[in-house]
């Protein structure tokens, strides 16, 4: 099959959407597909790591951002995310798809809608749309949410009747390394030694700094190895490895890493942000802090409450919060690793690939 994928990572929309889209490329290339990205320059874009990966990358150039309607009248929040009209976008992708001629074009983008997929109609013999928000119409073949939780009923009249929704953690977009540091084991070191925090690629917020810095007030911060693991274009990262020279414990800074799973099963805790690297923690069975860092990660939190699958660091105590490491005991870190290791099995990817190449099958038989 020839793939394309259209995405964007940029210091506004942050890494996790091209993240999990090459997650699936490299799952699709492991059964002999050919994928091609198309990626507009934004910044803090990821064209190093597309490249770095084997993809061909076709590059949209940056524009002057504009408000975009929703079919309606409707506004899109996150409109501003494409950086021009999603008409003038899907102009511009046009000629790289009638190029490739692809068999899948995979969106990944909150900025596009059944808009931007009618204008290319006739340009692709699929479409999957990945998504988490259930705010948008789409005109897709297949839909990916991989949000803990999610229903066929979140999607009712959003997409046509004859697509195919693959909903819930068992669809998440994992790399192969998860699933294979997946232990069946409950952790069971009897102290906190190693801590991991993840809080975004980006982490606008700066919401790392401010976890650090309440680190510092716990009682069993000298016993504490800390590793904090960001992206090289996160805006406060200077910020993050001068904080990490001066605390009173040993703290390491590890930037765009290619081991995450190693480092999510060496931790005794793992402080993230409560996104896709929930799913990532899910599969190995670390024991979570979550924090919400963006709008979109609310039903996140409340399916991790719900199944009591972690604890949560709020803005409002994040000092407070975070102090609940000197009360958690083994027996607390057992219940916390057996809930949250439910959730997946880090074999989402392949499914995907999977029905992916089973739909056009079909199609064509």
């Amino acid at each position: 099959m020839k793939v394309v994928f259209r995405v964007d990572a940029s210091l506004v929309i942050g890494t996790g959407h091209v993240m999990r889209c090459l997650t699936l490329a490299e799952s699709l290339t492991a059964q002999g597909d050919e994928v091609t990205f198309i990626c507009r320059e934004h910044a803090g874009h990821l064209f190093e790591r597309i490249a770095s990966k084997g993809f061909q990358l076709f590059v949209l150039p940056p524009v002057i951002s504009q408000i975009v309607e929703l079919e309606g009248g409707e506004k899109n929040s996150y409109a501003q995310w494409l950086g021009c009209s999603q008409q003038s976008d899907a102009e511009a992708c046009r000629a790289v798809l009638e190029r490739i001629q692809p068999d899948w074009l995979v969106v990944d983008h909150y900025a596009l809608d059944q808009v931007w997929h009618r204008q290319l109609q006739g340009s692709y013999q699929a479409l999957m749309v990945i998504d988490d928000l259930a705010d948008r119409n789409h005109r897709c073949q297949l839909l990916l949410d991989q949000t803990i939780g999610r229903k066929q009923s979140d999607y009712q009249h959003r997409v046509p009747s004859d697509c195919q929704c693959l909903l819930g953690t068992d669809y998440g977009l994992l790399r192969a390394e998860f699933a294979q540091w997946r232990s069946e084991q409950v952790r069971c070191n009897p102290e906190i030694n190693r801590l991991l925090i993840t809080l975004g690629g980006v982490d606008q917020q700066n919401m790392t700094c401010q976890v650090l810095d309440a680190l510092q007030q716990c009682q069993r911060t000298q016993a504490l190895e800390v590793v904090v693991v960001m992206g090289a274009n996160a805006p406060h990262l200077n910020q993050v490895e001068s904080l990490a020279q001066v605390m009173p414990y040993q703290t390491v800074v590890k930037v765009d890493v290619s081991n995450m799973a190693e480092l999510i099963a060496q931790s005794d805790v793992v402080i993230s942000a409560a996104g896709a690297t929930v799913w990532e923690v899910a599969c190995i069975g670390s024991p979570l802090m979550f924090v919400q860092t963006a709008e979109n990660q609310q039903w996140i939190v409340a399916e991790l409450h719900a199944r009591q699958a972690g604890l949560e660091i709020t803005k409002a105590h994040l000092k407070s919060d975070v102090r609940q490491l000197d009360q958690m005991d083994l027996a607390q870190r057992q219940t916390l690793s057996s809930a949250i290791a439910k959730l997946s099995d880090g074999k989402g990817a392949d499914r995907v690939a999977n029905i992916m190449s089973k739909y056009l099958k079909g199609v064509h038989q």
